[in-house]
């Protein structure tokens, strides 16, 4: 049974699934917009929210924490742009920090689609 069970599979293990979130918030802060599919944007805004939350801290915990959630070397590069660039931005804003917004189903297999982007 699947009661209280709000996670979405995506079809992946738990590897999977934070790989896809990984990269996903890797290229929504690299781009600061990115079209995904809804179910994916759903899923990834509570992932990069509560990284600029912690972004906007800016000590060396919080800055291990974000490189440890992006992981790898690409994940240094990813907290860096949120502690310095990102953050900053939203130091008086107590959160909502992405909009996603709908878009027309895609042609291939009308799957439902958004953008996620930062405010």
């Amino acid at each position: 049974m699947k009661h209280h069970k709000a996670i979405r599979k995506f079809g992946r293990d738990h590897a999977g699934r934070i790989a896809l979130l990984r990269s996903l918030a890797l290229g929504l802060i690299t781009s600061e917009h990115i079209e995904t599919t809804e179910a994916r944007a759903k899923e990834l805004r509570p992932f990069i929210e509560s990284l600029v939350t912690k972004g906007r801290v800016g000590d060396i915990a919080s800055r291990r924490m974000i490189i440890a959630r992006l992981g790898g070397v690409s994940g240094e590069a990813g907290a860096k742009k949120i502690i310095d660039e990102i953050a900053p931005r939203y130091t008086d804003r107590p959160g909502g920090y992405t909009r996603i917004m709908k878009l027309p189903r895609r042609g291939g297999d009308a799957s439902k689609m958004a953008v996620i982007e930062f405010v």
